[in-house]
């Protein structure tokens, strides 16, 4: 192949490659990471649910980048509309109205569930759950957050000590008024449970147990991932977050359900929390924070949607807060090109048919012939591999927070064979756009299931 995608020539791009990686490396200052032992991977061209690498190599994008391209890469319809939106109005202040938002925020509110009508723009998922919080302490009058352990909310002051991993251990410094719970989670159960059902019953009793012991008149808001995304896609047993709505009702609290990796058709469904409904219907938060899947991050934006009792506390008193860029016209234009897109295309409906249909037979079928996985779990196009080095002590193939020489070899083996994953500690996580055609799945299952024999290596 001598051209990419757009009709660029390979070597062309591949010498812009080479140059933007010499100027990364002496300018750019990387996120998450130790500078000086960085080598990141340059990608110079992408189109679909395949991009490519700075050596011009093509790799299936199994990791959606972040887990955000949810309507895969340069989608053409997204990117003229964020031409014809530039063309038109690049750039407005938040006080103005702008059609682009408006429509955006129509767009969301037809799909969120309940009463969730009211839709604030951020720049981002880490200032949405930041707003979201301060939403519902200015609402209640309350201060304390309860988060979830094996969670994560972004990477800004409060969001990072709402995380429930180790990103949280440098910054944390405990003066936010956070208190971490143990959320479900059977496949490591701190509660000892054998069954779905009790890791459920459980897990709802060490709720109620720290909003008793915290003192309910002093907690604002539980915030939770509907399915908690780089903490291990850990789907919650039947019951879980109703029980959690229920305890919320009870207590006076606000629910927080956050959608930032989990919204906009990843799990098969709009929204993740709708896969959690009671005989008297669905189970609807009091606030949703979303982000990512929105637009599949082609223009940076996050947002709240607000139900209508906290939409009234700020009828008549101010709202403390705003972005410069909040409901930027670029942002939300690419909103309304996604959604419609995802709903012409039926995006959501693949997503749920490819994960019944391709994943979750595949990897249960890897699972049997692989003595490295310990569980795969998952729904839609949002699933994890967990890998140990021993199915019956469970210990993991690296040690939580960290990595590991055998999880980087393998990970290694899938770039080798032409698929780029996401890997998190000891999971290797199936994330592939919600649009990704079947035979683009089952050749990135293939990919995988060959790299899989190196971690079968590190196995007792």
């Amino acid at each position: 192949m001598t051209a990419l995608p757009g009709g660029v020539d390979l070597d062309v791009a591949v010498a812009e490659g080479a140059r933007a990686y010499e100027l990364d490396r002496a300018h750019v200052f990387h996120s998450w990471s130790a500078q000086g032992s960085l080598t990141p991977m340059t990608v110079i061209a992408a189109e679909g649910s395949y991009v490519w690498d700075g050596e011009g190599n093509r790799l299936l994008d199994f990791s959606s980048q972040l887990v955000n391209t949810n309507i895969g890469h340069q989608h053409p319809k997204v990117v003229a509309a964020i031409a014809e939106q530039a063309a038109k109005l690049c750039t407005v202040a938040p006080q103005h109205v702008n059609a682009a938002r408006s429509e955006a925020a129509r767009l969301i509110a037809e799909r969120t569930p309940g009463d969730l009508n009211r839709i604030f723009f951020t720049n981002g998922g880490a200032d949405a759950v930041e707003h979201a919080v301060r939403m519902a302490r200015l609402h209640t009058g309350k201060h304390k957050v309860l988060a979830r352990y094996r969670g994560y909310h972004g990477g800004t002051d409060l969001a990072v000590n709402l995380t429930g991993d180790p990103r949280r251990f440098p910054s944390d410094r405990g003066a936010h008024g956070v208190v971490h719970f143990n959320g479900p989670f059977l496949y490591r159960s701190v509660f000892h449970s054998q069954t779905p059902e009790q890791e459920c019953e459980r897990a709802l009793e060490e709720l109620r147990r720290v909003i008793e012991l915290e003192g309910p008149g002093t907690i604002a808001a539980v915030i939770l991932e509907s399915i908690p995304g780089t903490a291990g896609i850990m789907i919650p047993p039947p019951g879980y977050l109703a029980g959690v709505r229920d305890l919320c009702t009870e207590f006076g609290i606000v629910m927080i359900a956050d959608e930032v990796m989990a919204g906009f058709g990843r799990s098969g469904k709009w929204f993740s929390i709708e896969h959690a409904t009671t005989e008297a219907g669905p189970v609807v938060p009091d606030l949703m924070t979303f982000a990512k899947g929105v637009n599949s991050g082609y223009v940076p934006v996050g947002g709240v949607a607000i139900n209508d009792a906290i939409a009234a506390t700020f009828t008549d008193r101010v709202y403390p807060g705003g972005l410069t860029y909040s409901g930027h016209p670029l942002a939300t234009a690419s909103i309304v090109a996604t959604i419609n897109a995802m709903e012409d295309e039926d995006v959501v409906g693949n997503a749920a048919r490819i994960g019944a249909d391709v994943i979750g037979p595949t990897l249960a079928r890897m699972r049997d012939a692989h003595p490295s996985i310990g569980e795969v779990r998952g729904a839609g196009v949002f699933w994890a591999i967990e890998l140990v080095k021993d199915r019956e002590t469970r210990e993991p193939l690296a040690a939580y927070g960290g990595s590991s020489p055998a999880m980087a070899e393998t990970i290694a083996a899938c770039r080798k064979g032409g698929l780029l994953p996401f890997a998190n500690f000891n999971r290797i996580h199936v994330v592939p756009p919600c649009n990704i055609g079947a035979a683009d799945v089952e050749e990135g299952l293939r990919i995988l299931d060959e790299a899989l024999f190196v971690a079968d290596a590190h196995t007792a």
